[in-house]
């Protein structure tokens, strides 16, 4: 008796044979029935509509606000998450666009908002991953991997020091850890610091913060403590490090300020420590530590909010306004002049400048002005 034929309704089937890509009859068998038949077409459904799925995400669009303000952040958010899924070539040529200097023994680069130095967990891309096609894009493809110097916080712009060879990349991280290089960053804090120049001298220790979720923050740890009106000396953590912050504010408003930093040393996040939990002066899109308890969004007065033009609800995407704008390097090599390396602001630092009424320094209003027109759009 001649076995029965049917044919596959559905979406066709595409066999390897010389009779690809027409719709083929199956011959029942005793071992391929009609379920297993029914479990393949499902498959190539399930995986069709997972592609289609996964091609809408892709072209899926954030509405398009009218606020200008808005705008520049979700223009803010999508180059963030850009960054982290460009190919490792793109990233590279980017920060070709971007060098500040270069000579023999290094180049400096002026590293953007939301790039990791180090990779991690969640990292897919960061600095380190795409110094040897940097090298290959700056000196052939025969040149040797570009070595870091000293790192900044993922959120941190500014100026970025890498060096050609092993030695030389050792004798600028010494002279950042003899603090023979001079550093200075520039922040927008919420609240104006008082007095308005002077040193923080605080150690700071990594604790564990007890709240709704636990995590861990770097925080103060002073050697003095008020009792009963007195100063009374207190017994130093044995983990806490020496920490030292000059600071001076360059311009300020009744609720913000433009305030230019020098640490003296270089602990882990202790400009942000030392703002927030030192002068209770945070910066401005320091989500971490506005709050010792929480892990949420900075909460922002109304005033603030208004001149920013944003709600509340958006200020979680407000970046960190930390730029490291200038290192001053002694003499390398057979160099005779200090190295004198500065970064302009990037657009949305000067963006907030402009839209906080806070006032850039006379000295750096002209190389700025393109940008702060552009911010203001």
């Amino acid at each position: 008796m001649a076995a029965r034929r049917w044919s596959a309704s559905g979406p066709w089937i595409r066999g390897n044979g010389q009779g690809c890509g027409s719709l083929f009859t199956l011959v029942s068998k005793p071992f391929c029935s009609a379920a297993a038949a029914s479990t393949a077409i499902n498959a190539q459904r399930l995986a069709e509509k997972l592609r289609a799925q996964k091609r809408e995400q892709d072209t899926k669009k954030e509405p398009v606000s009218t606020n200008a303000v808005q705008r520049r952040v979700q223009e803010i958010v999508r180059f963030t998450r850009q960054l982290q899924r460009v190919h490792p070539n793109v990233l590279a040529k980017a920060l070709t666009r971007g060098i500040l200097h270069q000579d023999k023994n290094l180049v400096v680069i002026n590293k953007p908002y939301g790039l990791p130095v180090h990779g991690g967990p969640g990292v897919q891309l960061c600095i380190t991953d795409v110094l040897p096609i940097l090298a290959k894009m700056l000196h052939g493809h025969k040149a040797e991997p570009l070595h870091l110097c000293h790192r900044l916080d993922k959120e941190t712009t500014g100026v970025m020091v890498l060096a050609w060879d092993k030695d030389m990349a050792h004798q600028v991280q010494e002279l950042f850890r003899t603090r023979q290089v001079v550093k200075k960053y520039w922040a927008i804090t919420v609240h104006v610091p008082m007095p308005s120049a002077g040193v923080v001298d605080i150690p700071i220790v990594e604790k564990e913060a007890q709240g709704q979720q636990q995590h861990h923050k770097m925080t103060l740890s002073p050697s003095y403590r008020m009792d009963d009106g007195k100063m009374v000396k207190v017994r130093r953590s044995r983990n806490a490090q020496v920490a030292v912050t000059q600071y001076q504010v360059l311009s300020s408003t009744l609720s913000s300020a433009l305030v230019e930093l020098q640490p003296i040393t270089g602990i882990k996040h202790q400009l942000r420590v030392h703002l927030s939990f030192g002068l209770d002066c945070p910066i401005l899109g320091d989500h971490k530590y506005s709050d010792w308890n929480r892990l949420a969004p900075q909460k922002l007065s109304v005033g603030t909010l208004k001149k920013l033009g944003l709600e509340q609800s958006k200020a979680r995407y407000i970046p960190l306004h930390l730029h490291a704008r200038q290192l001053i390097l002694p003499a390398l090599g057979s160099g005779k002049e200090e190295l004198n390396l500065v970064c302009k602001l990037p657009r949305f630092f000067v963006h907030s400048l402009h839209r906080l009424r806070l006032e850039m320094p006379n000295e750096d209003q002209n190389e700025n002005n393109e940008a702060k027109c552009l911010g203001a759009q």
